[in-house]
């Protein structure tokens, strides 16, 4: 747990550091951040601690005590199985109620601390949210990063959309530690916006206005990063902060909305193309073949103008046609992304749980055959045996999430593999056999070599 919160803290420094926040905010921080690394500490822990002891067990002959007094390995495995048992159970639980509400919490807290940019108001090479505009510089220099290069503002408006834009090759940001002000000043650039007209001939023109500028002010009011509420909570829909029930509310809302979106494509494009209409009064086995193509008639019957409104029509259905099956494909696309998250999120509840006791079972023989103890060769086997099972979970996962395996697979299949392992591990074991046996490789050739010998003699 301690490596991987080091890792959590690496991972998100950027957006801790320079933001003055209070020690509290920080500590918080990582106590939500703690739970979501769970599923991953809780198998490979139970994983290492049962190479681990059992290793230690046989390492100083202390198997061979209990068997001597009669105990075999299944009844020395049976009160921790019982306790592996229940540890899956609280797992289960654990998953299903700590991890959405610390997820929960600790993506709302990264929202929040995202606002807080007093110490650092502008960051270079992306776009900032500041009051009324969002602003990129590509460089900040100066004593107190005062100065900033190729100034690109985006200024809101009530219309969704950027209709204003601002451009300056440089600029200066002047304020003071006792005002929420701070001035922005710029310097040779151009002012762009986008006017918008009520009337729909007009808006097919595009009127703009367009403004050259040695110097430009503009105020910006910082005061609402001063008010940021540190435990407020506005997202509470990610796949990661639902438990079970909510996920499958979730799971059937996003399959009704997949449904409804294929069934409106259909209908919208058989309407395009009438296929509703067709032949409804009448009965094809009734009909006679026809002798001439119908294409052909088009050549007979109308002139090179009607002809030409005729192919004009047919082309832009069949463009409008293919344009509304793209648009869906795309949405579809995002949206059965989200379902199979959902879907892969559901099924992790479970997983976890068994997991753990499945990897009981592949720890607790293992030591006992490598007869290896301690933090040796036992954290060597078992952190390769995780990364294995953890890898053939992330590859699974993703090709899930794209939709090349069912999202059941994707959370199952490493379970799936470690499975059989853990059942012919523990049978090893039990039989006081090593991992692999060579004596059905080895003594064939042993065989043939010793009737050799005995031929020559």
């Amino acid at each position: 747990m301690f490596i991987l919160l080091l890792q959590t803290i690496w991972l998100f420094i950027s957006e801790l550091a320079g933001k003055d926040l209070d020690f509290s905010v920080i500590i918080k921080f990582l106590t939500y951040a703690t739970p979501r690394l769970i599923p991953m500490v809780l198998p490979l822990t139970v994983l290492l601690t049962s190479i681990m002891i059992f290793g230690n067990f046989a390492e100083n002959y202390e198997f061979a005590a209990m068997k001597s007094s009669g105990i075999s390995l299944q009844r020395a495995m049976r009160t921790l199985s019982v306790f592996i048992f229940f540890v899956g159970i609280g797992a289960f639980l654990f998953s299903n109620t700590v991890i959405p509400s610390s997820e929960r919490k600790f993506v709302n807290l990264r929202k929040n601390i995202v606002k807080v940019k007093p110490a650092m108001v502008i960051t270079p090479n992306q776009f900032n949210d500041l009051g009324d505009i969002n602003i990129r510089v590509s460089e900040k220099y100066g004593d107190n990063d005062q100065f900033i290069k190729d100034v690109i503002i985006h200024k809101k408006s009530v219309r969704a959309g950027n209709f204003t834009v601002i451009k300056a090759t440089d600029g200066e940001l002047k304020g003071s530690i006792d005002s929420n002000l701070i001035t922005l000043v710029l310097n040779d650039g151009n002012y762009y916006d986008e006017i918008q007209q009520k009337s729909p001939k007009q808006r097919k023109k595009l009127p703009f206005a367009k403004t050259y500028f040695k110097q430009y002010v503009l105020n910006i009011d910082l005061s609402s990063l001063d008010n940021v509420d540190m435990d407020a909570q506005q997202y509470s829909k990610g796949y990661n902060m639902l438990n079970v029930n909510g996920l499958r509310d979730e799971i059937d809302t996003l399959s009704i909305q997949v449904n409804n979106e294929i069934n409106a494509t259909e209908n919208d494009v058989n309407r395009r193309n009438g296929f509703k209409e067709l032949n409804r009064n009448l009965k094809i086995d009734t009909l006679q073949e026809a002798a001439v193509d119908t294409l052909d008639l088009i050549e007979e019957r109308f002139n090179n103008r009607q002809k030409s409104q005729i192919y004009n029509l047919a082309f832009s259905n069949v463009d409008g046609v293919i344009r509304r099956i793209q648009t869906t494909q795309r949405t579809l696309e995002v949206k059965k992304r989200a379902l199979n998250k959902y879907e892969m999120s559901l099924h992790d509840k479970y997983a976890l749980g068994i997991s753990c006791v499945l990897l009981f079972f592949v720890g607790a023989p293992l030591g006992a055959i490598i007869r290896k103890g301690g933090l040796g060769l036992p954290i060597v086997i078992g952190v390769v045996l995780f990364l294995t099972y953890h890898f053939i979970g992330i590859f699974a996962k993703n090709g899930a999430e794209e939709g090349g395996v069912p999202p059941f697979i994707g959370s199952w299949l490493s379970t799936f593999i470690i499975f059989p392992l853990s059942i012919f591990l523990t049978y090893r074991a039990t039989r006081d056999r090593g991992f692999v046996s060579f004596d059905i490789l080895v003594q064939p050739i042993r065989d043939f070599f010793g009737k050799r010998s005995k031929k020559k003699k």
